[in-house]
């Protein structure tokens, strides 16, 4: 089994750098490489991955998270793809989890998990995206049997390939249904609690809390019953 991580970066020289490292302290050797590709970014983004020797860099112009995972798709040598957003943190036991899960099960074509948020300053807060994740998201994943968080990602390289790669004509919202959704119909998707990453809380705390909730819930159900996000627009939180 091989596996590359695949990171877009579009202006994340705050977070990058911890979230190299954290795949540099769990890393397996089933890990054959971590692909960072740049999205065009204006900052110290690409100076921070070139500080680590494991690290290739690639470039999308295009703007656009989902044209910087297909990118890295495309670009990948691995059989496995591994996908992380960049303010996120590996915790200990990521990688065992997914040589063992798709070593043992051929049928399984994508894992996904929650996220756990680091810095957050309200118990209420922390609380509430607990029932999101432990109720909401799970409740979805029982009834449809797809929820896919593309933040932590896992899937099969040829599995990506049968469904053409990531849709980019998506702009944000709906992209990770999208891809659960098709890959739903090839094979086994799994949404595990225990499967997580931390990250940053900017995007539930520069929104909203409820604000943000609602509109990837929104977005969830327009594609599952109608195959296309329902908010065109995105924000770009920093």
């Amino acid at each position: 089994m091989k596996i590359s991580v695949i990171i877009p970066a579009y202006n994340e020289a705050k977070y990058l750098g911890a979230c190299l490292e954290s795949i540099e302290r769990q890393r397996v050797t089933e890990v054959c490489e971590v692909i960072v590709v740049d999205n065009g970014s204006t900052d110290a983004t690409v100076k921070i991955a070139e500080k680590f020797s494991g690290v290739r860099i690639i470039s999308e112009l295009r703007k656009g998270v989902n044209k910087a995972r297909e990118r890295g798709r495309l670009s990948a040598i691995g059989d496995i793809l591994a996908y992380l957003d960049a303010d996120t943190i590996v915790p200990e036991g990521w990688f065992e989890q997914i040589v063992e899960r798709f070593g043992r099960d051929e049928r399984l074509v994508c894992i996904s998990g929650p996220y756990r948020y680091y810095g957050l300053t309200s118990r209420v807060q922390e609380l509430s995206i607990r029932f999101y994740w432990n109720f909401l998201a799970l409740s979805a994943y029982y009834i449809f049997g797809y929820v896919v968080i593309g933040g932590n990602c896992v899937a099969r390289s040829n599995a990506l390939s049968a469904i053409g790669g990531f849709d980019t004509t998506i702009a944000f919202y709906g992209d990770d249904t999208d891809l659960g959704q098709r890959l739903h119909k090839i094979g086994k998707v799994r949404f595990s609690l225990d499967f997580f990453v931390y990250t940053s809380p900017r995007r539930v705390q520069g929104e909203g809390l409820l604000r943000s909730g609602w509109i990837y819930m929104l977005n969830y159900f327009s594609v599952v019953f109608w195959h296309k996000p329902f908010t065109k627009r995105y924000q770009d939180i920093r």
